[in-house]
């Protein structure tokens, strides 16, 4: 009966996602496989799009279902439930123009299958200076674009083996003196098959209501006549309200190889988001007596990004234990995006 019940939990995100859609505005029209995508930049929040673990990354994204640290946050909530001591994770990665994307967060178990994860994840600009028609050169006068997602994720298992997880997150996001702040929602679940490691896993990310910018800068002043008798009257500019991107992650994983210390890891993931078209992602994972990792993977369907790799070690010491990554993405035209994750387990 438990099993029944797991099975259908996760066939019930399959459900939720075109009632959600329809909830960001109606149906979307175009796909990766033909036809002009009409939502691309209807949404606001796209930090939350960036991801979060080199180990995620290095594999183009293939993870949902073989996630088990504080990555999972943003791959599959339901990842938080193996961890089983308290652990620590920070991320960082080399973003485009200048900016930088961190994320940082802890976990502890919470009684013998659930655990509980907070987080923090920031997407920062640095200055930038003003410009104008007239003045192309800068007014030597900066202001700055910082987003940020502050949230718990609490996650567990209902049986062996099913896991589901839930995150709830308090976004901001500001640039001058102008902030949009809401609050978001996500859930995933994953479920072990038992079979050569067969693993199913599907998420949710990104339900919230809309989001509208406020702020000083929304506020100037403006002459409704241009008679130098008539005053300047104060005016208020109304910004339309937006949404964050929603978007669904469907995966499949298993064991390709494993014998003695070598275990090779193939994983497939699709994704589908409200403002951009489906995309697809193979990956492979390989590992050395579960120590030295190499990992190979390709996005399809992404305008920027293809090819991705990457390489993950991890150390034991007396106290701890724990695990570096680090993962390089080409793009089409950008550049080379770098990414370094450590990864902290107090149990040992």
């Amino acid at each position: 009966m438990k099993k029944i019940f797991s099975i259908a939990l996760s066939l019930s995100l399959f459900v939720l996602l075109p009632i959600a859609s329809k909830a960001e505005g109606g149906p979307v029209h175009g796909s990766s496989t033909g036809g002009a995508y009409a939502k691309v930049g209807l949404t606001g929040g796209q930090f939350l799009k960036i991801p979060h673990g080199a180990r995620g990354t290095g594999m183009a994204g293939c993870v949902s279902t073989t996630t088990d640290d504080l990555s999972s946050v943003f791959w599959n909530p339901a990842g938080i439930a193996d961890i089983k001591s308290l652990s620590a994770s920070f991320d960082y990665t080399d973003w485009f123009a200048g900016f930088s994307h961190n994320y940082a967060a802890v976990a502890t178990p919470f009684g013998e299958n659930f655990a509980l994860a907070v987080h923090f994840t920031n997407l920062a600009s640095g200055d930038m200076e003003y410009t104008t028609m007239e003045n192309p050169e800068g007014l030597n006068r900066f202001f700055s674009a910082n987003d940020v997602s502050m949230g718990l994720t609490f996650a567990g298992y209902l049986t062996d083996q099913f896991s589901f997880g839930a995150t709830f997150r308090y976004l901001d996001n500001s640039i001058s003196d102008m902030n949009a702040s809401g609050f978001a929602f996500d859930v995933g679940t994953i479920y072990r098959t038992g079979i050569q490691g067969i693993t199913l896993g599907v998420s949710l990310h990104g339900l919230t209501s809309d989001l509208t910018y406020s702020g000083k800068n929304l506020n100037t002043t403006h002459s409704l006549y241009p008679a130098n008798w008539a005053t300047d009257v104060d005016v208020a500019i109304t910004p339309a309200a937006f949404n964050i991107p929603l978007l669904f992650r469907a995966g499949v994983s298993a064991d390709i190889y494993k014998h003695d210390v070598h275990k090779l890891i193939g994983a497939f993931d699709f994704t589908t988001c409200s403002d951009t078209p489906e995309q697809f992602a193979v990956g492979a994972e390989y590992v050395w007596n579960d120590l030295i990792s190499a990992r190979l993977g390709y996005r399809l369907g992404h305008d920027s990004f293809g090819f991705a790799g990457g390489i993950g070690v991890k150390y034991l010491t007396g106290n701890f234990s724990g695990r570096i990554d680090y993962s390089i993405q080409p793009t089409n035209t950008l550049g080379l995006v770098n990414r370094l994750s450590v990864y902290i387990d107090l149990g040992r």
